[in-house]
């Protein structure tokens, strides 16, 4: 079994949702896992082979949201 990437991100909280269905909309590249909504805090979990395009997909979002990279470290909470 293969394992996924994670990478954590802050988002504004009103677009957790439109994160995690532009995700869906991409099959099987990427989940989104909302880790502390409150705080904007989501977790991407990446499928192998996939990084290039979901940081693609990131970057064209960054023009009209703000998406911030954040380490484990910063994290409260991970699962």
């Amino acid at each position: 079994m293969l394992e996924t990437n994670k990478k954590y991100y802050r988002v504004e909280r009103k677009a957790i949702a439109f994160l995690r269905f532009i995700f869906e909309a991409y099959d099987g590249i990427a989940t989104v896992t909302s880790i502390d909504p409150g705080a904007g805090i989501v977790m991407l979990c990446i499928a192998p082979g996939c990084e290039a395009e979901v940081e693609g997909i990131l970057d064209d979002l960054r023009n009209d949201m703000m998406i911030e990279t954040r380490d484990e470290e910063t994290i409260p909470f991970v699962p």
